[in-house]
């Protein structure tokens, strides 16, 4: 298999997903959360139906399905590659401009931005001298996250249709939006989609399988103070601005947070704030590998918020909180195949598998919890959601043959 004809195929699709602007939001009512995710969408729909895969659809929810027919007599189960189209909220996917350069080591500066890649900062750096880089101009995210993903799957069906003498089972892709957001696969059909396995490729460092994510929680405060017009405040206003305040302060500063945290630790994170004097919508994400640890985070916020409620009776903090997806390991952990059948494929691009766990969520947890266990792919992305994203062209093409070795691992398998 020609890694490089994968990556240059998956490089060439990427540059041009980037620069549709698929930001979601996570305070729509509607979905998907924007329209503009429909537009690039449709174009993968479209792209699909011209490579010529079978069942292509896109249904009411913008989720983008289609089947790479089986070309064994044997009866293979069926697999699903899932990416999704969004990109985060942290930093603007908007007129997104990516950069290919050759890496020779050093710094990065971003154009003319002030922004610059560090080795210090981005560690995995450094075992890309010689390599290709994709990176923006400082002034956007890059959508690696997860355009990049999409991408190699298209790239690996498409040499899979290519090259028939390529033993596989039914391979189906799924393109969804909405992921950043938390709500990228709430709607989708999981009961008829007729796959046994799933795989989000979704990942980062080249060789990564992850069985393992965070179970996730929102939390959101509505802080109601007492208005009054200021020129007659005294004794009689409550600030609601200076009660989030408040809740932001006891916040620990050396724990609970993402800043503070690695491997399994757990945290606390405030992610936005909104409103004005007599009102404030305040908001949290709990993350934790344990069920049980995450829970008392969700307790820890809820008694911070009656501690700061409890200093003026004439205030209110209404606390709600909901579980956003569970850690995908329990599940999987019954179905060792799945990932084991990962590694091979791994091992088979010439790279040693890595099991890592994400300190994040992808759509596999929800999937998996849904009854589709999904672990996930690495993409070869790298510093998501920041200005200082970056992506290998290398990588992307190991990213494409992995899935191009799964699909022929499952056919392999003998019942």
């Amino acid at each position: 298999m020609d890694t490089s004809e994968l990556a240059e195929a998956a490089a060439r699709r990427f540059m041009q997903y980037v620069t549709f602007d698929t930001q979601s939001d996570g305070d729509s009512d509607s979905y998907p959360s924007t329209a503009k995710q429909l537009e690039l969408l449709r174009v993968l729909r479209d792209e699909l139906e011209q490579l010529g895969l079978a069942d292509v659809q896109m249904d009411e929810h913008g989720y983008v399905t289609a089947a790479l027919p089986s070309n064994v007599d044997e009866d293979v189960p069926t697999i699903a590659f899932f990416a999704h189209v969004d990109t985060a909220r942290e930093v603007t996917g908007a007129n997104v401009k990516p950069q290919r350069r050759r890496y020779d080591g050093g710094e990065i500066p971003l154009g003319d931005s002030g922004s610059v890649i560090r080795p210090s900062e981005s560690p995995q750096l450094e075992n890309h001298v010689g390599h290709d880089l994709i990176t923006t101009d400082g002034t956007t995210l890059l959508g690696a996250d997860d355009k990049a993903g999409i991408a190699e799957i298209m790239a690996a069906v498409e040499y899979l249709h290519a090259h028939p003498e390529l033993k596989h089972g039914t391979v189906k892709v799924a393109f969804n939006p909405d992921e950043e957001i938390g709500k990228g696969v709430i709607h989708f059909p999981v009961d008829t989609f007729g796959a046994v396995a799933a795989y989000t490729v979704d990942g980062s460092t080249a060789g990564e399988v992850q069985t393992e994510t965070f179970s996730g929680a929102a939390v959101r405060m509505t802080i109601r103070g007492r208005a009054i017009h200021p020129g007659w405040a005294k004794g009689e206003m409550v600030n609601a601005i200076k009660l989030a305040s408040a809740v932001i302060e006891k916040l620990p500063k050396d724990a609970r947070s993402p800043e503070t945290t690695e491997g399994k630790e757990g945290y606390v994170h405030p992610v936005m704030i909104g409103g004005d004097s007599s009102e404030v919508d305040l908001r949290f994400i709990a993350r934790d590998f344990e069920n049980d640890a995450l829970d008392e985070h969700v307790a820890f916020l809820k008694r911070i918020a009656e501690e700061v409620a409890a200093t003026d009776p004439r205030c209110s903090i209404d606390v709600t909180s909901e579980i956003s997806y569970r850690n995908m390991r329990d599940t999987l952990d019954k179905h060792p195949e799945i990932a084991d059948h990962l590694d091979e494929a791994v091992r088979r691009t010439g790279l040693e598998p890595l099991r890592t766990s994400i300190r994040g969520g992808t759509d596999g947890s929800a999937l998996t919890q849904m009854g589709l266990p999904t672990p996930n792919i690495f993409t070869g992305g790298h510093d998501a959601h920041s200005e200082r994203e970056w992506i290998c062209v290398e990588d992307m093409g190991l990213a494409a043959a992995t899935v191009v070795h799964l699909a022929q691992i499952w056919a392999e398998q003998k019942p």
